[in-house]
């Protein structure tokens, strides 16, 4: 995993063989502690959501994250990556103890993908589209009839019913000038099927 300066990414995972990664809302909880104290220091969180057996995250590296290194098992890297690892490490750790077993949680390879225009054929960019397919998860799975209704999310604070503070809503706002209702409107739409290809 590498990433590049000034460039957003759409990071995202899931348990392996599609098995569930949140067992209760403790676990949705402690995994957003873990986002907090190990990728907020070193990226900007743009927009999120958990889902019972992947996530996704909107994200941009900061300066920090990309030229601090690490170093494991004898590899050097950039910290974001590092820690990425670390997180997921030990929230996988702390569930096989909740739930006694044994393995790897998540998939081995965690995707980042970068979000980066080559044409100005759509009518939303990669990063918009981005923004809105992860907010639209909890929908087309089924798991709320109203996406403001699902918490595990960064929508329920982008469309004002919440106050929190893991994404920069600032760096969003000033990059699509779109308001609250913008976001309704434009979540809730169905999105072009080669535009999705782009952002996984």
């Amino acid at each position: 995993m590498f990433f590049e300066a000034g460039e957003f990414y759409h990071l995202y995972n899931k348990g392996n063989n599609k098995r569930i990664i949140f067992f209760n809302e403790e676990n949705y909880l402690f995994f957003l502690m873990k986002v907090k104290t190990q990728l907020c220091p070193v990226s900007d969180i743009i927009a999120y959501c958990l889902m019972p057996n992947h996530f996704h995250f909107l994200l941009q590296p900061t300066l920090n994250g990309l030229t601090s290194r690490r170093t494991f098992r004898g590899k050097s890297m950039q910290e974001l990556a590092y820690r990425v690892g670390i997180m997921f490490s030990s929230y996988s750790q702390a569930t096989n103890k909740q739930n006694n077993t044994i393995g790897s949680l998540f998939q081995q390879k965690t995707k980042s993908k970068i979000l980066r225009e080559t044409d100005n054929s759509s009518q939303l960019s990669y990063f918009e589209q981005c923004f809105h397919y992860i907010h639209q998860n909890p929908l087309a799975a089924g798991l709320v009839n109203d996406l403001a209704a699902w918490p595990y999310s960064s929508y329920p604070d982008y469309v004002g019913i919440r106050n929190g503070t893991l994404c920069k809503k600032e760096i969003f706002y000033s990059l699509t000038g779109m308001s609250q209702d913008d976001i309704i409107k434009k979540t809730i739409g169905r999105f072009d099927e080669q535009i999705l290809d782009k952002i996984f």
